[in-house]
């Protein structure tokens, strides 16, 4: 442990787990602070509706995918999926859009971050999204420290470190760019049918570059990601918006033959537009 930083040392936590570059570290150095005593057990459901699904969540980790190194454009970004602080959709909001991403040379870390115990059918009626999200917000905002941190070692720039998030995620995703401490947020940041889920923060000045996206069909999220879409307008900022006619809640990295289907494409063009995929 680096104890003057709190974060782990890379070389213990750091496991090779496979042959295509993806690599796993702990986000804190020790038990999670805040569910220390938390007893739930993890599990992985394959093969569900929403693709790969896990809860259950007491350890978060960093999953690094990335890219050789004759691709790789020195930008990092970390992906937050989606599941209502109950689960976590893990492949179609995460590693999927990890590979896609590592194979045009940006290097994406998977944040499986904590999620509260699931011992009941579905998400609860009147679930407190603030409650349930504060851990996951707390891992999203150790997790750009920790990518931060390593950046040499994962060959990327800790000044082109972004964030992306989907549903719940994109509330761990805004609130990484709304934080006080504006050092400390991501250097550009995109929300995918979600924001604050609960109290609408303060939005404060000198936030970074940002990409929103939903369906008009959406009807889980889209009147949250609209109220935070208008918040950021009327503070004056200029989000890169889509606004796709179907796709529904929690397209993902779906094939459903909506316009929706190309919105990794739209997100590509726009980090294109921030200067982020060009190699160094």
């Amino acid at each position: 442990m680096n104890l003057r930083s709190g974060l782990p040392t890379l070389a213990i936590v750091l496991l090779i787990v496979s042959c295509n570059h993806a690599q796993v570290l702990n986000v804190w150095p020790g038990k999670a602070p805040g569910s220390e005593n938390w007893t739930q057990k993890e599990q992985t459901f394959d093969n569900t509706p929403v693709g790969t699904v896990v809860i259950n969540v007491v350890t978060p980790t960093l999953t690094a995918y990335l890219p050789e190194k004759g691709k790789a454009t020195g930008t990092g970004v970390i992906i937050a999926p989606g599941g209502a602080f109950v689960a976590l959709a893990i492949s179609l909001e995460s590693t999927e859009v990890a590979r896609w991403l590592q194979s045009r040379g940006i290097a994406a870390f998977v944040l499986k971050y904590r999620t509260i115990e699931k011992n009941f059918e579905g998400i609860p009626a009147g679930l407190d999204m603030d409650e349930a999200g504060k851990y996951g917000i707390a891992d999203g905002i150790q997790a750009l420290k920790v990518v931060r941190a390593h950046a040499s070692e994962f060959g990327i720039s800790p000044d082109k470190v972004g964030f992306i998030g989907f549903s719940a995620g994109a509330m761990v995703s805004s609130a990484t760019v709304l934080q006080t401490d504006a050092a400390a947020r991501p250097n550009f940041a995109a929300f995918v049918y979600g924001g604050p889920l609960g109290k609408m923060p303060a939005i404060p000045a000198k936030l970074p570059p940002m990409f929103i996206a939903w369906a008009q069909d959406d009807n889980v999220a889209s009147k949250q990601t609209v109220r935070f879409y208008d918040a950021l307008i009327a503070a004056g900022y200029k989000p890169d918006t889509h606004i796709y006619s179907a796709g529904g809640h929690g397209f993902g990295m779906k094939k459903q033959g909506t316009t929706s289907d190309h919105w990794i494409e739209d997100l590509y063009s726009w980090l294109e537009s921030q200067h982020l995929t060009a190699r160094p």
